[in-house]
């Protein structure tokens, strides 16, 4: 945790107040680093910071000074106790992150000399490099670097004189220029910097998961996931995709249901994966997005575990450690397969448990169906399946809510909900008949990115299906969703919530929209494969093509040192062929000699400003008082003062900038 200090002593006497202009900038500055972590701050606190930073900046403009201490210290106590109450505790990214913001806001109370505004300058840049522990993408990293545009520019305002003579854009420029010249370095030593195989430290993070599928599932809990549309992941093919319907990705197999809700039979015996029979292959990559959980998503049904993670019994993927950055593996599946064609005692008896008391008419109406059907397990899966196609059942993102008993109140009351609602009522029905069934979870269908050649799966394409055991064929998949909402399979989860509501589903057939959106994620993917994904392994590899198999320390240490020095020499060549002296005095001379060569009046080796002037007043009478009045003002500011002063600074340059000279016609 790096430490702050607000200062409660005097300034040195030879430290200069800070100008109105430079004090705006450093405003300025700390508003972006509140805006950088305002995503992840309490709204609460980003507002009462945001106050306090408006209201010292009125303060001072009003012509105020420092707070006073007994206002600085017990508001770094209230900040101090209000985070502690909040997170619980001081460590860890959001609390770290919230407190250094609000010292860097209170700093300002007391930011009245240039040493100050420098300390917070520098603790502001690191305010900004600590918001990438959140979010690494495109846009929040170019967020960051916009927002050294004010601290870099603010620093520069700090070595003017009078920073209020030039306008704004004089003094921006200089800086966005400085920055841009800064890229190659930057990009050279991202490159060839050595990496470590893992991060140098950790912050803690908070144990939620972001992905929005859990481990446990219950009717209408998945409502919110179904209506994000941010990415969940992107699965780039071999060769051809399997067609939409077919692209289930699996993550939970869950066999427990105690009335409420379903979840994974973690407290069985440790078993191998089924025995798994496939023909078709498909070998694809799945770039996933951070999900905090170590559950893997695979293209159903999975032949084998990726690199650094195994396969349950069930056959869902475990990795060896959470993924709480994106997270790359490669894996292979079949979509046509027989999986475990026999079961044992226990599976049998696991998959046909169901709790007392729930579902009555429910187990009603399975009996019906075992009584007519016998041991034909397909045939009562098939009833059941006419039973929602027919039955008056309906899909929908908001369906009303369930009493007590779900299964019931599912059946025979509301009959309208979505894939979490059909998937749990049908997997109740088939045990309620005699036969074994779960439920699984995971995504289906996802949008073929043309552009990119990859199939991007959104948080909203979070399904729930259910599998059946039949004799001889092993699991099977049932989708019940699929027999009321046939599009939520065949076109995905935008076209299923779109029948019906041209409203909701009017952004999906904007053909410009879904273009704009095709080369956007494919940027996304570009930054995630190329930036983030850069570790020490692409590192080491990325001299192949030279001759060397695998780039070590020294190496790139060597590559690191020979192409710094370069580029850095490349830059004293560049400033020294400037040939730029003097100060801002002389710059604005080299301006007004510019502007009267071109009309054939040019200064002489060894002329003095004085004689050069003179002689063009006297080329050019037009301007003749104009060049006479230019001639004083450089040699009163030049020579009577140790330094120009800055209201004649102004004055020279303001009427070099608006002198027009023309050429006289003889």
């Amino acid at each position: 945790m790096t430490r702050f200090r607000l200062s409660l002593t005097r300034a040195p006497v030879d430290d200069p107040a800070l100008a109105r202009r430079s004090f705006d900038l450093l405003c300025l500055t700390m508003a972006s680093v509140l805006a950088v972590h305002a995503l992840h701050l309490p709204w609460w606190l980003t507002v009462t910071l945001a106050i306090v930073l408006a209201a010292r900046w009125h303060q001072r403009r009003s012509g105020g000074r420092n707070a006073p201490i007994w206002i600085k210290l017990p508001l770094i106590g209230l900040l101090l106790a209000v985070v502690i109450a909040y997170y619980g505790t001081l460590f860890g990214r959001e609390p770290g992150s919230a407190f250094a913001v609000g010292l860097l806001v209170l700093k300002m109370l007391e930011s009245e000399h240039r040493r100050d505004a420098r300390v917070a300058i520098a603790f502001g840049c690191f305010g900004l490099m600590s918001a990438l522990l959140f979010d690494q993408g495109i846009v929040a990293s170019f967020v960051v670097a916009l927002g050294l545009v004010p601290a870099v520019t603010t620093l520069r305002s700090l070595e003017e004189v009078d920073p209020e003579s030039l306008p704004l854009r004089r003094e921006l420029l200089p800086v966005l220029v400085t920055l841009l010249a800064a890229v190659p370095l930057a990009a050279f030593a991202f490159v060839f910097v050595p990496r470590l195989s893992s991060p140098l430290w950790g912050a803690p993070t908070g144990d939620k998961s972001i992905t929005g599928l859990s481990d446990r599932m219950a009717p209408g809990d998945m409502a919110e996931v179904l209506t994000d549309d941010t990415p969940a992941m992107r699965v780039t093919f071999d060769g051809t995709p399997p067609m939409n319907a077919s692209r289930y990705f699996r993550a939970y197999t869950m066999t427990n249901f105690d009335g409420q809700s379903w979840s994974p039979d973690y407290d069985g015996p440790s078993r191998s994966p089924g025995t798994l029979e496939g023909q078709s292959r498909f070998d694809y990559e799945i770039t996933l997005e951070p999900t905090r959980q170590r559950v893997l998503p695979l293209l159903d049904m999975p032949l084998s575990a990726p690199e650094d993670a195994r396969l349950r019994a069930d056959r869902t993927a475990v990795a060896d450690r959470r993924v709480d950055e994106v997270y790359r593996y490669r894996a292979s599946a079949t979509t046509d397969y027989r999986l475990d064609a026999t079961i044992d005692a226990r599976q049998r008896r696991q998959a046909l448990q169901l709790p007392n008391g729930v579902g009555p008419h429910a187990r009603e109406l399975a009996a019906g169906w075992a009584s007519q059907y016998g041991n034909d397990h397909l045939a009562i899966a098939r009833a059941a399946l006419a039973m929602f196609h027919d039955g008056g059942f309906r899909y929908t993102l908001a369906p009303a809510a369930l009493g007590r008993d779900r299964i019931d109140d599912f059946l025979f009351q509301t009959r309208e909900g979505f894939c979490e609602h059909f998937s749990s009522t049908f997997t109740f029905l088939m045990r309620a008949a005699g036969v074994p069934a779960r439920v699984v979870t995971g995504y289906q269908g996802g949008y073929w990115n043309k552009l990119g050649s990859y199939l991007l799966v959104r948080h909203a394409d979070a399904h729930a299906w259910s599998e059946v055991w039949l004799e001889g064929r092993g699991w099977v998949r049932f989708d019940p969703t699929g027999a009321v909402r046939p599009e939520r399979v065949s076109l995905g989860a935008a076209a299923a919530a779109a029948v019906g509501n041209p409203a909701e589903g009017g952004l999906f057939d904007m053909t410009w929209l879904r273009n704009a959106r095709d080369r956007w994620d494919v940027v996304n993917q570009w930054w995630n494969q190329a930036v983030n994904g850069f570790d020490a392994l692409r590192q080491q590899g990325m001299l192949q093509p030279f001759g060397i198999r695998r780039a070590d320390v020294g190496d790139l240490a060597i590559i690191l040192a020979v192409g710094c020095a370069l580029l850095v020499a490349a830059a004293l060549g560049w400033a020294l062929f400037q040939r730029r002296e003097g100060d801002a005095l002389d710059a604005c001379m080299r301006r007004l000699e510019r502007k009267l060569a071109r009309v054939g009046v040019t200064r002489r080796t060894g002329e003095g400003p004085r004689h050069f002037l003179g002689r063009a007043a006297r080329s050019l009478p037009d301007q003749r008082n104009a060049l006479e009045r230019l001639s004083q003002l450089y040699l009163r500011s030049r020579y009577a003062f140790d330094e120009p002063p800055p209201e004649s600074l102004s004055e020279f340059r303001q009427r070099v900038k608006e002198l027009k000279p023309r050429r006289v016609v003889k």
